[in-house]
């Protein structure tokens, strides 16, 4: 798993670094504008069809039936049921594809952007229309993910996001500049069939048998329609998390919304590279060994990987907190990007990385539930989590603008992750609670030192270059981080260094 966790933290960076020079493109053809939160809103309902049939809940539900056949030997069974459970998402995907688009303004003037006017909401329609072909595409490449990774093959489907953020950087930066935000638009539909095409050969490796079927019968498809189920009510609390956020913003200034998605992806950052690459390599080998019935192997991994996750990303926190400011000049700020847009980026980057830590340790304990075929569990505390970010949403969006939409989310996410923790103790016979709290002690103590020298470090380095402020600031944080690490003996940079060897 470290070896696997490894290969796709790699393909992660490389994701997230494409990703963050996108989001640099963009920002210096349409800063913080009002186009750009059109293009953003259009996003909304596409990325909701998907998520709900074949996104996340597909996933879930998909890897550990997949998995058990594989693991019984039993692989001609096993094509069966992914070619069904892949024809079936795909015709589902189609009709809501068509209904979105014939829909599409009612939905954008009463659900997605209400706040904005009525050509803005004409321009989000025909973003939208355009884009509605990507979910039935990425439901495809979402099966293909799963099929793969339930083989233990990770690299290409971690390299998939990055050829998509390729496409939308081609588009940002050769087309925008001719037709505007439909740039962005073609490069978000070529790069969904790119993410697609490039897994297919490896998908060919794995010796697949298709087969045009429906077979809702079978036991398999209907143990995945079974996990689904809850999954998807959860995936719906979440996306309706986004809409409101999306709703509310489109009621402040123009940009908001832009700032929130810049701040949100910043926050992303640390979370896919660390967190969504240990997530993803650790679920098919909590599948396996939940299936086999190797319980005290799965807590024994489970803990691994959640400290090692919260080691790495509880000083992300902290830094994306006190060097924000600072990351945000340097990287965005350019062309239509111009101070007031880093300002109102930070006042929301702020608040949304007090949550990062708890982000990134849900990765992990949610598939440890779905490990378990337990959909259900984080579904209805996923729930409570949507019922409360909403609730703190409004209370604090009058006082904070988009800042209060950040810091909901985050609140939000700390609770669930928390009662979900508690639950799996519970469900697991205990999950090393012991070293947990350790391991997140010395953690914590390594990150105060940190911070705290990065804090000396800005006010040192206050005149001087911003790639000194900022990139100063991290590398002298980080190697006290690293050096208290060893003096409070934290086994998660053993485990680290074992990896880095490997």
């Amino acid at each position: 798993m470290a070896r696997a966790a490894t290969v796709v933290m790699l393909a992660f960076v490389a994701s997230r670094v494409l990703g963050l020079g996108r989001e640099m493109i963009i920002g210096n053809q349409f800063g913080t504008s009002r186009e750009l939160d059109a293009y953003l809103a259009a996003f909304r309902i596409p990325d909701l069809i998907f998520q709900l049939i074949a996104g996340g809940a597909l996933g879930s539900a998909f890897i550990p039936t997949f998995t058990s056949y594989l693991a019984h030997g039993d692989r001609k069974e096993a094509w069966h049921v992914a070619s069904a459970v892949g024809n079936i998402a795909v015709v589902v995907l189609t009709v809501c594809a068509i209904v979105a688009t014939l829909l599409a303004p009612q939905l954008v003037s009463y659900v997605v952007a209400p706040g904005f006017t009525p050509e803005e909401q004409v321009l989000t329609v025909r973003l939208m229309r355009l884009m509605l072909v990507c979910p039935i595409v990425f439901g495809i490449s979402g099966i293909v993910m799963g099929i793969l990774n339930s083989f233990q093959h990770f690299l290409l489907p971690a390299l998939a996001p990055a050829i998509y953020n390729l496409c939308i950087i081609a588009g940002a930066a050769l087309l925008a500049p001719v037709i505007g935000i439909y740039g962005l638009v073609v490069g978000v539909v070529a790069g969904s069939f790119l993410h697609l095409l490039i897994q297919l050969p490896q998908l060919v490796r794995k010796g697949i048998t298709y087969q045009a079927t429906l077979d809702i019968s079978h036991p398999g498809v209907r143990e995945i329609a079974r996990l689904m189920l809850p999954r998807v009510f959860g995936l719906a609390a979440v996306q309706l998390n986004f809409l409101v956020s999306t709703l509310l913003a489109s009621t402040l200034a123009a940009g908001s919304l832009a700032a929130l998605n810049y701040a949100w992806m910043l926050m992303l950052l640390p979370q896919g590279i660390f967190a969504t690459a240990i997530a993803t390599a650790a679920f098919p080998t909590f599948s396996e060994l939940a299936a086999t019935g190797q319980l005290e192997e799965l807590r024994r991994v489970l803990s691994s990987a959640l400290r090692l996750i919260l080691y790495l990303t509880i000083p992300a926190s902290l830094g994306l907190i006190v060097l924000g400011k600072p990351l945000i000049q340097l990287l965005l700020q350019r062309g239509q990007f111009d101070s007031a847009s880093t300002q109102a980026v930070a006042w929301a980057l702020q608040f949304f990385a007090l949550g990062l830590f708890a982000h990134s340790a849900l990765e992990i304990v949610a598939r440890a539930f779905y490990s378990l075929h337990d959909t259900r569990t984080p579904v209805l505390v996923g729930v409570g989590a949507m019922i409360l970010n909403i609730s703190l949403s409004l209370l604090l969006i009058g006082p904070m603008l988009h800042g209060g939409l950040a810091l909901a989310n985050s609140i939000a996410a700390i609770i669930e992750t928390v009662l979900l923790l508690v639950i799996l103790r519970t469900r697991l016979g205990g999950i090393e609670g012991k070293g947990l709290i350790l391991s997140v002690t010395k953690t914590s103590l390594a990150t105060l030192v940190m911070g705290s020298a990065v804090l000396w470090f800005q006010a040192l380095a206050l005149d001087s270059p911003m790639i000194i402020q900022a990139g100063g600031a991290m590398l002298f944080g980080g190697v006290l981080f690293v050096v208290t690490s060893l003096l409070l003996r934290s086994e998660e940079l053993v485990l680290l260094r074992d990896i880095v060897k490997r």
